[in-house]
């Protein structure tokens, strides 16, 4: 998939152009093989060092892991580590570091952990090295504006790769161009969080952007904007964030000049459609562009249905959690939790749910086939979904985008859940032009989707979770209707049935794929209260970001350990419930050859000690003291 800044960032993988960073233990090795100041002090130099900021925003490197522990989509650190989805595969695949993110067991040895803790701070060198060169290009090749605006930019990257680290491991040294390399570190401290250093660059980043950029991937002063009030929002700041995210929403543009807009729900995942009217920001991802697939999506190498297309992997699964809280009761969410954290739409008084059991009644046990066991035709459910779940989940007998009925237990390679990730895959018939062979094993999986850092649609849930807190609940339920709305207003958005299931190609029919009910709400925030209001943003953003490596973050930050609203315990009694949940759904001794989810059986979440990340104990070793550790964490 060719566009304007893909050649731009491409380039940064052909040269090696940044200063400081030359291996994988950035903090703690002199650099080797990097280019000299002077050789890189003039214009097409300083481009490639911001090309090399930019690249490193997809979270990798080909000199660095691998791609799907430090991608930006965060599939492990923000989804499979929370009520969205499973590791997926089979128990032993990407053990033990994957399973010990799901099931909340790793400690500060694990290599995930290290790799995203690395490719965070290659990023923030790379924008460093790129802000210490413009003073010293005096040739006249960059004028003073271009260099300010090369500045802006680069602390824009590096305010991204700092939110990273504050969202995985919250305590953080903060490495900004004036930090040299000295005596084996960088004598740098961790002593709290550094939400006003990252508030601080996204700010400079705001002033010093234009409005529009002639290369749709660079980040505009809207963009910047966007992360300014998303960081506010992981600092409480919801009277500061306001006032930004209503003038984002009146006035912003991406950085083409297009006015945000809220357009079908399934373009925001879909290569044909990057960068449309809804992009904040993407981080731009190429494929066919020579590089073996460095360029693609890499995170989500993994996480494909190894159905009709694609020859691997079967990662990142939609968990039963996630499934259940898509369904509806008079087109409305089913909204709270019970006493122990549950969903109350994982509770007994909600009908079966497509095709599995929501308690341990074992009626439809037979309605799939677990585990090689043998059993009646997947059937559906008919309950009422709010449509976006068949977008967010790819469901056994829905069709699955333009590849055919969903395949479920058998596009996967675990027996843990008959669902698929669909979110993000590549569209058959335009397989050619956005998908290609990743690094030369995994037909089809290097993907040209653009990951959404930021889409129109997070405006209006953050600004409606600000005005929950402030207590302005009638204009809260008024920006989480324009989300809903999306979807009850324009029924063409929902997932049709093919018009031939045996051939796709021929399209879709105009009757939906499921009983899908949606409504807005009308008057309920007011009426119950902040609690309420509370319960039905937080369940929104479920909705419409499941699957997105959100949930995890989100959570976080509504727990009150980190200053959130929620009651004490809220994020581990989400958590364990939703172990307690799935492994009493997947011990069904009906079924033959099928046994509890093997990841998740026997663990628990626990709390003060795994809302973060723990600090990687290589990093501590070598920064010779300087690193504190997270709490709980040894």
């Amino acid at each position: 998939m060719k566009k304007s800044f893909s050649k731009f960032i491409a380039l940064g993988l052909l040269v090696v152009l940044t200063l400081t960073y030359s291996c994988k233990k950035l903090l703690n090795k002199e650099p080797v093989g990097s280019l000299s100041q002077s050789v890189l002090a003039n214009k097409p130099g300083l481009d490639g060092l911001l090309i090399g900021a930019y690249h490193m925003l997809s979270g990798w490197t080909s000199n660095n892991g691998t791609p799907w522990e430090g991608g930006i989509d965060n599939w492990t650190y923000g989804g499979i580590a929370s009520d969205d989805a499973y590791k997926g595969s089979n128990t032993t695949d990407q053990a033990p570091f994957a399973p010990e993110i799901e099931n909340h067991s790793l400690d500060a040895s694990n290599e995930y952990v290290l790799e995203k803790w690395t490719d965070e701070y290659i990023g923030i060198q790379r924008a460093n090295d790129a802000i210490r060169e413009v003073p010293l290009v005096t040739d006249g090749s960059v004028s003073a504006a271009y260099g300010a605006e090369v500045i802006a930019e680069a602390k824009f990257c590096r305010g991204v790769f700092e939110m990273e680290l504050a969202k995985v491991f919250r305590n953080v040294p903060y490495v900004d161009e004036s930090v040299t390399y000295s005596a084996g570190n960088f004598n740098v401290p961790n002593p709290g969080p550094i939400w006003d250093k990252v508030e601080a660059d996204f700010t400079a980043a705001e002033a010093g952007l234009p409005a529009t950029q002639s290369q749709v991937g660079r980040a505009n002063k809207w963009a910047a904007e966007a992360m300014l009030a998303y960081a506010l929002m992981f600092d409480h700041k919801y009277s500061t964030a306001i006032p930004l995210l209503t003038d984002l929403i009146n006035n912003g543009v991406t950085s083409s000049g297009k006015k945000y807009a809220l357009g079908p729900y399934e373009n925001n995942f879909n290569a044909s459609f990057n960068n449309s009217a809804e992009a904040v920001f993407q981080v731009q991802m190429t494929v066919n562009d020579g590089s073996g697939g460095d360029n693609g999506n890499p995170g989500l190498s993994l996480a494909e249905a190894s159905g009709t297309y694609t020859s691997c992997c079967g990662f990142y699964q939609p968990s039963i959690t996630l499934g259940n809280a898509f369904q509806t009761v008079n087109g409305l969410p089913i909204l709270g939790y019970d006493a122990t954290g549950i969903p109350l739409s994982n509770t007994t008084n909600i009908p079966n749910d497509h095709g599995y059991v929501v308690s341990t009644n074992t009626a439809n046990a037979g309605a799939y086939t677990f585990g090689g066991g043998t059993g009646p035709a997947f059937v559906p459910t008919s309950i009422p979904l709010d449509p976006r779940l068949d977008w967010t989940v790819g469901r056994a007998g829905i069709p699955y985008l333009d590849w055919g009925l969903c395949g479920g237990e058998a596009w996967s390679r675990g027996d843990v859940t008959p669902y698929n990730p669909i979110k993000n895959l590549f569209w058959h018939n335009a397989q050619a032009t956005t998908a290609d062979n990743f690094e030369g094993w995994a037909t089809n999986q290097d993907i040209a989707n653009n990951y959404n850092l930021v889409r129109f649609a997070d405006l209006y849930l953050w600004r409606a979770e600000a005005e929950v807190e402030t207590n302005d609940l009638a204009d809260a339920e008024a920006d989480v209707n324009v989300i809903r709305n999306r979807m009850a207003q324009h029924p063409e958005y929902w997932v049709h049935t093919y018009i031939d299931n045996a051939n796709p190609s021929k399209g879709f029919t105009t009757t939906p794929a499921a009983n899908y009910v949606i409504k807005p709400y009308s008057g309920q925030f007011t009426a119950n209260g902040q609690a309420y209001a509370r319960n039905a943003v937080e369940v929104e953003s479920q909705l419409e970001t499941g699957m997105e490596g959100r949930r995890f973050f989100n959570l976080q930050r509504w727990d009150p350990l980190y200053g959130g609203h929620e009651a004490t315990g809220f994020m581990a009694k989400i958590e364990n419930a939703h172990i307690t949940q799935d492994v009493k759904w997947l011990n069904i001794p009906s079924i033959p050859n099928y046994v509890p989810n093997p990841v998740l059986n026997g663990h628990t979440f626990t709390a003060g000690k795994n809302e973060l990340y723990p600090i990687p104990l290589t990093q501590i070793d070598l920064e010779g003291g300087q690193l504190k550790q997270n709490p709980g964490y040894q």
